[in-house]
C-alpha cells in the first residue's frame, strides 16, 4: 500500500494551496447553494483527508 501512495505521489504533484483553495471554493459554494452544505462539506473533507495522505 505504501508503495502505491509513493507511486502515486510520484506521478500527481500537489501543490501546497489546494487545500486553501479546496475550503475558498466549498465556501463559496455553500453561500451560492445552501441546501448542498452536507455534499460539499464531505468532498471537502475526502479532498484534505486526500491529501494529508498523500501529502
Amino acid at each position: 500500500m505504501i508503495e502505491i501512495t509513493q507511486s502515486l505521489a510520484a506521478i500527481v504533484p500537489l501543490h501546497p494551496a489546494i487545500g486553501p483553495v479546496a475550503a475558498l471554493v466549498a465556501g463559496i459554494l455553500i453561500l451560492m447553494k445552501p441546501d448542498l452544505l452536507a455534499k460539499i462539506v464531505a468532498v471537502y473533507l475526502i479532498v484534505v483527508g486526500a491529501l494529508g495522505l498523500l501529502g
